[in-house]
């Protein structure tokens, strides 16, 4: 049996003039039957309707239907609204905060392009390529709790996302992208997905909000930053229609020409360059100044080299080979190319019973330098260090905050913002914005402590310089143990 319709009565501004509105919603009532709610749009209070107020907020008169009311529009009306958040400021009357928190399920038949930045592998799907931006945007705006696709005839459950910016935006619900495979499929793919839902309406919003532990950085964040400021918003025009109904273009079936000359471009777009030192540069690879003989691997992008007066004799600097001053400066060909070091000296200094830890200081330096101090495994967990970093930091009075395993630097530092940051190789992290001074060893002197090398005396890569042969012998034996596992020597 098909559930009865709502009868919904809906009016405008009422300024106050509430005997004025439930009068004639009595007489409507009266000729019609029975209305289920009355929403009132517009101005619900006027500036001088205190009196008639009173006798409803007491209680000796009653809306005599549900009513709906909107939050104040002028400073004359605030003191009408004792929660911001919205409540029953009268029997039978309500006043809504109309605050978007997200939908519960999107529904669309296209994958949204993108999807799968910073997740898990689509397998056979290049997520760069197939689907729709117009579905992205869409995503991103309405923040799914779940989002169903289908279309590419695979199953894809991606790693739930997050729909806030770490330490910028108020935390909000994460969503969950799941791709369906045709029904009946040979290849035996998921093609039926069951699940239970509790409607957000009804959660408490603490519960909504907690993020799970395999939660990433939104796939689409990255996409609306690097649009065109000047370009209009994305159209149906603007990418080839993938369903008849979705067609807008004028000629249909035609593919967009791809080089440019539809719009009128003479030439191809230029790779963007990175920004040029202002001065002398100790780390631009192509400068005069750089210790050439403590490089240890070079890369299409970065390269890797020993740290002058390390703490350890594999203590290494990450570097890209342009100038660049922080990671979040870098760019995505450049990023990713540092993501392969990382993997690269994860594996090598597992190999030797050792962990990673890096950290960056982006404060009072020009080049990125992304520094890696191996720590011997049976010495200390990674529990340990952050303990010990956490602890260094409160003694200092420097707010050091943990952010999730997934997210990305550049969702949480706007470039040019001084920084310090710190980064396991289990992917753990710690966070500190530098509004002030900032000690400039305060990365040594945590990993030379008592607590984890004890060697306290290391503390600045002043005291630790070596002879250039002694430091050239260094990179000799770190290259060739590093062989096996670096990249760049099987492009």
């Amino acid at each position: 049996m098909a559930a009865a319709p709502l009868r919904v009565l809906a009016c405008g501004d009422v300024e106050g003039r509430l005997e004025a509105i439930f009068g004639r919603v009595r007489a409507i009532q009266a000729k019609s039957g029975r209305f289920d709610m009355l929403l009132c749009v517009g101005n619900f209070f006027g500036s001088t309707c205190e009196a008639e107020w009173a006798e409803y907020r007491t209680g000796a008169k009653k809306a005599p239907i549900p009513t709906f009311v909107l939050g104040a529009n002028s400073p004359d009306t605030l003191s009408y609204f004792p929660d911001v958040s919205g409540c029953e400021l009268a029997e039978n009357i309500t006043y809504l905060a109309p605050h978007f928190r997200g939908v519960d399920i999107l529904l669309t038949s296209p994958w949204p392009r993108d999807v799968g930045t910073f997740a898990n592998s689509a397998g056979e799907i290049d997520t760069k390529k197939c689907g729709s931006k117009l579905v992205s945007d869409l995503a991103a705006s309405l923040k799914p709790r779940y989002h169903f696709a289908a279309l590419e005839k695979a199953y894809y459950e991606r790693l739930p996302y997050r729909n806030h910016m770490v330490l910028q935006e108020t935390p909000q619900h994460v969503t969950r992208f799941i791709a369906l495979a045709d029904v009946g499929n040979t290849s035996k793919k998921k093609y039926l997905y069951a699940f239970s839902i509790v409607p957000m309406s009804s959660m408490d919003p603490a519960e909504l909000v907690k993020q799970p532990q395999d939660v990433t950085e939104n796939p689409y964040r990255k996409l609306r930053k690097e649009a065109p400021k000047s370009k209009a918003p994305l159209s149906a025009e603007e990418e080839p229609a993938c369903q008849f109904f979705f067609d807008l273009n004028k000629h249909q079936g035609k593919k967009r020409p791809s080089d440019g000359k539809e719009r009128g471009d003479s030439q191809p777009k230029q790779a963007k360059k990175p920004p040029q030192p202002t001065g002398p540069c100790w780390f631009c690879l192509a400068s005069p100044e750089v210790e050439k003989h403590l490089v240890v691997s070079i890369g299409t992008h970065c390269y890797l080299a020993l740290a002058k007066g390390g703490l350890s004799p594999d203590h290494v600097l990450i570097l890209p080979i342009g100038h660049y001053q922080s990671v979040v400066d870098l760019s995505s060909e450049v990023l990713e190319e540092v993501t392969k070091y990382k993997a690269a000296l994860k594996e090598f200094f597992r190999s030797k019973g050792k962990r990673y830890v890096l950290f960056e200081r982006n404060y009072r330096s020009q080049h990125l330098q992304l520094q890696v101090i191996p720590v011997p495994l049976d010495l200390c967990t990674s529990e340990d260090i952050k303990e010990a970093f956490i602890t260094q930091a409160q003694e200092q009075q420097i707010e050091l905050l943990e952010i999730p395993e997934h997210s990305d630097i550049a969702q949480v530092a706007q470039p040019g913002t001084p920084y310090f940051y710190v980064e396991l190789d289990t992917g753990e992290k710690l966070f500190h914005r530098i509004r002030g001074r900032f000690p400039l060893q305060f990365g040594r002197e945590v990993l030379a402590s008592e607590a984890l090398l004890a060697q306290p005396q290391r503390a600045d890569w002043r005291q630790c310089a070596a002879q250039r042969p002694e430091e050239a012998a260094q990179a000799r034996s770190f290259r060739g143990a590093f062989e096996p596992f670096d990249f760049s020597l099987r492009a």
